[in-house]
């Protein structure tokens, strides 16, 4: 065999093993390799759901402390923090002329009395006289009509009976006259003494001084505070939940609350209320939660994050929210059987928060699903079930 069959045959060697490390390549890493996968088998099991928001430390119960009518701050005895019990002073107002005010309303209200008692004794006299006018009128005219007295005399006396019913119709109007003022009287006097009281700023129910917003000497109008407080029994989150997940909430749902200034305590509580309106800007629905027992150390108006927990499963068939796709316009998920991929419609319940998607039909426990995939898969497509997809293909 010359040199040039040798080499020739050498050539082709080498070209066929050229040939093959390519084919080789292609199938293992190329474009006809399998695709990479990972793999879970379903497992009917637990299944718990929340939702999730934040909100802001309020207090249910809030009260703004201050005089109805005009006047100046007197003194002010307790301050921010302060724990105060219902009724307590709080503050008090410079009554300035409320006093003498009071006192002339009180004279004048025991006079008015006076006064009535004289017009009632006016109309008791008045009655007697008209009485015996009337006797003596029906006398003279009784004894008139045979001929003792005079026509004269007779009508006098009747003009006389006439006269006392005009004077008792007289005396009877000022008696009405002298109870109106009194009662008038009496309404300014209770007025005046309402107005004296409220110069006195008492605390309407047992709570916290949260803000004090005026000191001695200051001048208010009616209505501004002078301070502000709080039932601390009313302290609750109110929530903000995105509308899309806050269908399964309801009043009595356990909640735990994580304060922004206590990022590692976490607070249990429960759902008191579900508002009726929401934020129709944010697309969120407010939800109010209190604490089972209100932390000793925190701040109105600071963030909250809460977890509300909305449902519970001892029994449910739940697979991972990745391994969930839409194909050909179906729902469903790829499964793995002999190396080879199907996509299975089902029909899906509930995501929680965790990532994980309630199957209600299409699947059963042992079904190998595709949870990832290097790349888009297919129907009957060649598949290799690794770990993890992280790394180079080797």
């Amino acid at each position: 065999m010359n040199r040039r069959v040798i080499r020739a045959v050498g050539l082709s060697v080498f070209g066929l093993m050229l040939l093959a490390g390519f084919v080789l390549l292609m199938v293992r890493s190329g474009p006809l390799a399998p695709v990479r996968v990972t793999t879970a088998v379903l497992e009917r099991g637990a299944f718990e759901n929340a939702v999730f928001g934040i909100g802001t430390v309020e207090a249910e119960r809030a009260y703004a402390i201050g005089p109805t009518s005009p006047g100046r701050i007197l003194a002010v005895h307790v301050d921010v923090g302060s724990e105060v019990r219902a009724g307590q002073l709080l503050a008090e107002m410079d009554p300035v002329e409320l006093d003498a005010r009071l006192a002339a309303s009180r004279a004048a209200s025991a006079r008015a009395v006076h006064a009535l008692e004289s017009a009632g004794a006016q109309v008791r006299d008045a009655e007697v006289r008209q009485e015996l006018a009337g006797r003596n009128a029906r006398r003279y005219a009784s004894l008139g009509e045979r001929a003792f007295f005079s026509d004269a005399a007779v009508e006098a006396k009747r003009q006389e009976a006439d006269s006392a019913g005009a004077q008792l119709q007289a005396v009877r109007a000022q008696f009405d006259a002298a109870r109106m003022d009194l009662q008038r009287l009496d309404a300014e006097r209770v007025a005046v003494e309402r107005q004296r009281a409220n110069v006195r700023l008492v605390a309407p129910v047992a709570g916290v001084v949260t803000a004090r917003d005026a000191e001695p000497g200051t001048t208010l109008v009616a209505g501004q505070s002078v301070l502000r407080m709080v039932d601390p029994a009313s302290v609750r989150v109110r929530t903000r939940i995105d509308q899309g997940r806050s269908g399964g909430v309801r009043a009595g749902q356990a909640a735990s609350i994580v304060l922004r200034s206590r990022p590692g305590l976490t607070v249990p509580g429960k759902v008191s209320r579900v508002e009726l309106n929401g934020d129709a800007v944010t697309e969120e629905r407010i939800v109010q939660v209190v604490f089972d027992e209100p932390p000793k150390d925190f701040a109105f108006g600071e963030l909250a994050e809460v977890t509300i927990a909305t449902s519970r499963g001892a029994d449910v068939l739940a697979v991972p929210g990745a391994a969930v796709h839409e194909h050909g316009g179906r729902r469903g998920v790829w499964t793995v059987s002999d190396g080879a991929t199907a996509f299975v419609p089902v029909r899906t319940g509930e995501a929680s928060l965790d990532g994980r998607t309630v199957v209600l039909e299409g699947l059963q426990a042992g079904d190998r699903i595709i949870v990832h995939s290097e790349r888009e898969l297919r129907a009957g497509e060649r598949v290799a079930v690794v770990e993890s997809l992280e790394g180079t293909r080797r």
